[in-house]
């Protein structure tokens, strides 16, 4: 059996509560993961710069900058992190910015099998590199 490569994801999300609902689904789909938390577009920039995360969960509406402003930032700061914008806000238009952003749509309330589904497809594709 292949092992899982451990990873480090960022959740960026301004509710405790919606980074709750992450952790505990990561809990189940890789519990092996690190975990870096940010509530705001600030404390994600200076995460990424530290720590380098493989894979980064945006929520879109955020006080200050959105997270399509901040998925183009970090982006740019780390081009082979993967990147989805999470929100309840599901007109094409934003999924669109999204997708012209580099970054994948995922809608809030994010499901575990959303999640799964995500992080599977980052996983394949960062292996698949290796």
């Amino acid at each position: 059996m292949k092992t899982v490569s451990r990873y480090t994801i960022l959740i960026v999300d301004d509710s405790k509560l919606a980074r709750m609902a992450v952790n505990k689904a990561l809990n189940t789909l890789y519990p092996e993961w690190e975990r870096l938390e940010a509530a705001n577009a600030e404390e994600a920039v200076a995460a990424v710069k530290q720590a380098a995360p493989d894979v980064a969960l945006l929520d879109f509406n955020m006080p200050g900058r959105d997270g399509l402003e901040l998925a183009a930032e970090l982006r740019e700061a780390n081009p082979k992190m993967a990147v989805a914008v999470v929100s309840a806000n599901r007109q094409q238009q934003i999924v669109d910015r999204t997708s012209a952003a580099g970054a994948t749509f995922l809608a809030k309330p994010i499901t575990e099998a959303a999640l799964g589904q995500f992080l599977k497809a980052v996983v394949q594709d960062r292996e698949s590199r290796a």
